[in-house]
């Protein structure tokens, strides 16, 4: 506990420090040194509010643990560990309060997100899976009140995907959807199974967060744009007008495709905007390793061993290896309802970098 306490003295040090500068008239002169300083103590408010609340309620502790060693009345011995039954609840909360404001804040927790799910192992199996978790997140962002927008998809031969992009917008969405990233593994007996036998089939996602056009910037002469004619279902007007897209970031070898739409100009718009996500997460994974930021690291390569989560259907159970933690009642988890799952691998990020941080 004494590494919390000076993590919270060296910020209170560092506020009180910043206030006096904030005070100091070459500082209250210069627009951008007191637009800077009130920006960092505006970081640092409520980890000091709520450590002086801590602190004061620390001394009131205090002084009834010695009121009642000293007290020799009854009455007022009873009043007083009634009171400590307080102060101790009101110390434990706030030091709880303070643990999680503590912990570093993830830039990319309030972004929107596109997400890419293509299917792994298992043939057909594994692209009727892919098809599962695209109406699961889909049917997920319904329950929150967020948008989805699919941004390019290549149906397979039977049921569901080979591979499906698209956004998701909305208000804390990457702080939610992040822990989805990975290969997730499905446990169950095919329809064309004659046999009764259990396959095993996987699907991999990646969530990037969406990146605006000030957060990567992208230099024309860096791109080589193809249009073709788009593939799959949309009449005779998908095979005579060309309106896919395809854009080569030469650079760094990414290579977008996008045919949703009817319209050259969107399908342009909507392939930028997977490719500023794609650089924006590669430029992050330079930067910070501990995110798994990646796209490689997020979907590894989709061998069955590989796996942050096991769908088992005949046992109705699904399993996320990450906490250890199982979860029944599969038909509801696949209609969206996830939130139950989210929130223990939350807690369980909450707990692993609240021990990094107070690491001395």
């Amino acid at each position: 506990m004494e590494s919390f306490y000076e993590k919270l003295e060296q910020i209170e040090g560092r506020h009180d420090e910043l206030v006096l500068l904030m005070a100091k008239p070459e500082v209250a002169s210069d627009y951008d040194a007191f637009q800077r300083l009130a920006k960092e103590i505006a970081t640092l408010n409520e980890t000091v509010t709520l450590y002086r609340q801590l602190k004061d309620a620390k001394s009131e502790q205090k002084g009834n643990y010695s009121l009642i060693v000293a007290e020799e009345e009854a009455e007022i011995i009873a009043l007083a560990k009634e009171e400590a039954k307080v102060l101790d609840s009101q110390v434990g909360t706030l030091e709880d309060l303070l643990k999680l404001a503590l912990l570093p804040k993830d830039p990319n927790d309030d972004k929107n997100v596109i997400v890419e799910i293509r299917k792994g192992t298992g043939g057909d199996e594994a692209a009727n899976f892919a098809g599962d978790l695209f109406r699961m997140y889909s049917r997920y962002a319904q329950l929150k009140g967020w948008l989805v927008e699919v941004l390019d998809s290549h149906e397979s031969s039977v049921e569901g995907f080979s591979e499906i992009v698209f956004s998701v917008k909305g208000k804390g969405v990457f702080s939610r959807l992040k822990f989805e990233r990975g290969v997730h593994r499905v446990q169950r007996v095919p329809t064309t199974e004659a046999s009764g036998r259990i396959h095993t089939s996987t699907s991999t996602v990646a969530v990037l967060p969406e990146a605006e056009e000030v957060d990567v910037r992208i230099h024309p002469d860096d791109l080589r744009i193809d249009v073709f004619h788009s593939g799959g279902a949309g009449g005779q007007n998908v095979n005579k007008v060309a309106t896919a897209i395809r854009i080569v970031h030469n650079p760094s070898g990414i290579i977008v495709t996008c045919q949703e739409e009817r319209s050259q100009h969107k399908n342009k718009s909507k392939a930028m905007e997977i490719l500023r996500a794609r650089l924006y997460q590669q430029e992050q994974s330079k930067h910070q390793q501990e995110i798994s930021a990646s796209r490689k690291a997020q979907v590894g390569s989709a061998e069955r061993a590989e796996k942050i989560r096991t769908y088992n259907i005949p046992q109705d159970r699904v399993t996320d290896h990450r906490i250890g933690k199982s979860f029944f009642g599969i038909p509801k988890i696949l209609d969206g309802n996830i939130d139950e799952l989210v929130d223990m691998l939350v807690a369980n990020e909450q707990e692993i970098i609240l021990g990094e941080a107070l690491i001395v």
